[in-house]
């Protein structure tokens, strides 16, 4: 082989490798999605299998424990839900060698303002911010869709307002709920009602006080 043709060689090598590991990192496995993990308030449905008595929808205390008699020092909160089944499961050998069940985290959401059926729901974590709305009965004709507030806690405590376009829906209003979340869907403003009445109201009031003054000074 000739002097010359080896830099040709090695460089070549070394942009086969270049490709070699940019298509491995292309094929590289996504991380997998972040699992629910239920706080104080939420609540979780557990579902046994012929255990009618262990079944039910439970709240979570602040201390993550569920709050039955039985499942008192079972910890579903603050963990993955791959780890309170593991607690779930752990609980039920008690009673069963293989247990039959079925855990389902329930996020405690909150809808006001201008909705049908304003109320705290214990919802899905798959739930968008959108269907929790239908689930309130939707928005009244009064509502400001384009402007709905999104209060939140946020990863490090701190109070967050977001503001939901629901005219524009394929944006933050098709985001799955977070526990806790507050759905404010404010009243729309209009001309006649917040406005020009106000103003008559308050020329009323004025000229009915100019006829009294005027009926007294006379």
């Amino acid at each position: 082989m000739r002097a010359h043709t080896m830099p040709h060689l090695l460089r070549l090598s070394f942009v086969l490798a270049i490709l070699s590991s940019t298509g491995a990192a292309a094929q590289s496995p996504a991380l997998p999605p972040q699992q629910p993990m239920l706080s104080g308030g939420d609540s979780v449905r557990i579902n046994v299998w012929r255990r009618p008595e262990l079944s039910g929808d439970f709240v979570v205390a602040p201390d993550g424990a569920v709050t039955h008699p039985l499942y008192r020092t079972v910890k579903v909160g603050g963990v993955p839900q791959s780890v309170a089944e593991a607690n779930v499961r752990a609980f039920l050998l008690r009673f069963d060698q293989d247990p039959q069940f079925v855990l389902e985290p329930l996020y405690r959401v909150a809808v006001t303002g201008e909705v049908n059926r304003p109320q705290l729901f214990a919802a899905n974590p798959q739930m968008s911010i959108l269907e929790v709305i239908a689930r309130a009965g939707g928005t009244t004709v009064n509502a400001r869709r384009n402007r709905v507030r999104l209060l939140r806690t946020g990863p490090r405590g701190e109070q967050q307002e977001l503001l939901v376009n629901l005219t524009h829906p394929e944006g933050l209003a098709r985001s799955p709920i977070h526990s806790g979340d507050q759905i404010i869907v404010d009243r729309r403003k209009s001309f006649l009602r917040d406005i020009l009445l106000p103003t008559l109201s308050v020329v009323g009031s004025i000229a009915s006080v100019g006829l009294l003054i005027d009926r007294t000074t006379r």
